[in-house]
C-alpha cells in the first residue's frame, strides 16, 4: 500500500472514531465489580462498556452516586451523558429539581463536582472503598449511611464529605460525565443506578488530529522534493 493511501486510511479512522461522548446518549453494559463490599452491596469502582454494541465501544470505570436503584451484571441500558462542564443538569437524577437540594445546601454543579472529587480518591485509598462509597451516597441522599462510619485509615464519611466540600475546585469538570438512564430520571426506585465516569482528556483528540496533519505535511513536502 502506498504511503498516501495509508495516510488517508489513518485520517478516516481518526474522523470516524469518536472519543467518549461528552453529552448526548450512549448504550451502556455493566460488566464487573471490584470485589469490595459492605456486607450487603458491592461498592465502586465498577466496570462497564460505554457505546456498547458499536465500533467505538470502550471500557470505563463507574462510580455510583445513587443508592436508590440497582443494576445487574451484564445489564444493558440507554443513558444520557452529561458533561459536568456543561452547566445543564436537566438529564441527571440529582440536578434536575427532583431532589431536595436544600438538604445539601449546594447547587447541582457543586454537588456533582464534589462527587467527582470523591471518585478521584478511590485509587489512592483502596482500603477506604466503603467509606468513600458511603460518602457518595450520602452526598446525593443525605442520611442514607452513617456519617461516623470509617474503615482502613480511620477517615469517616463525614470527613470525606468535608474534604469534598473544601477540595472540589481542584478537579476539572470537563474530565467527568454523569451517566443517567434515559426516560424519567427521578430519584425513586425502579430506575438504573446513576454513575459518574471520568472521560478522556480533550487533548487526546487534539493530539491525534495534529499528528495526522503533520504526517500529511511531511508527505506533501517529500512529494514536492521528488517532483
Amino acid at each position: 500500500m502506498k504511503l498516501s493511501r495509508v495516510l488517508w486510511v489513518v485520517a478516516a479512522l481518526v474522523i470516524m472514531t469518536p472519543l467518549a461522548q461528552a453529552d448526548g446518549t450512549t448504550t451502556m453494559q455493566f460488566t464487573g465489580v471490584n470485589g469490595a463490599n459492605d456486607g450487603v452491596y458491592y461498592v465502586s469502582p465498577y466496570t462497564a462498556t460505554m457505546n456498547y454494541g458499536t465500533s467505538s465501544a470502550q471500557t470505563v470505570f463507574l462510580f455510583c452516586d445513587d443508592i436508590n436503584n440497582e443494576v445487574s451484571m451484564k445489564q444493558v441500558w440507554d443513558a444520557n451523558v452529561t458533561s459536568l462542564a456543561s452547566g445543564n443538569f436537566s438529564n441527571t437524577r440529582y440536578g434536575n429539581g427532583s431532589v431536595n437540594l436544600h438538604l445539601n445546601g449546594i447547587n447541582p454543579q457543586t454537588l456533582y463536582d464534589e462527587a467527582a472529587w470523591l471518585t478521584t480518591q478511590f485509587s489512592s485509598h483502596p482500603g477506604d472503598y466503603v467509606s468513600l462509597q458511603y460518602a457518595l451516597w450520602d452526598l446525593m441522599t443525605p442520611g442514607t449511611e452513617p456519617m461516623n462510619f470509617a474503615n482502613a485509615d480511620g477517615t469517616t464519611v463525614a470527613q470525606w464529605l468535608a474534604m469534598a466540600s473544601a477540595n472540589y475546585g481542584q478537579i476539572n469538570s470537563a474530565d467527568f460525565a454523569v451517566i443517567t438512564n434515559t426516560g424519567l430520571a427521578y430519584t425513586g426506585q425502579g430506575q438504573v443506578q446513576e454513575f459518574i465516569v471520568q472521560t478522556p482528556e480533550p487533548a487526546t483528540g487534539v493530539l491525534l488530529v495534529v499528528g495526522v496533519s503533520l504526517m500529511f505535511l511531511l508527505y506533501r513536502r517529500s512529494q514536492q522534493r521528488t517532483a
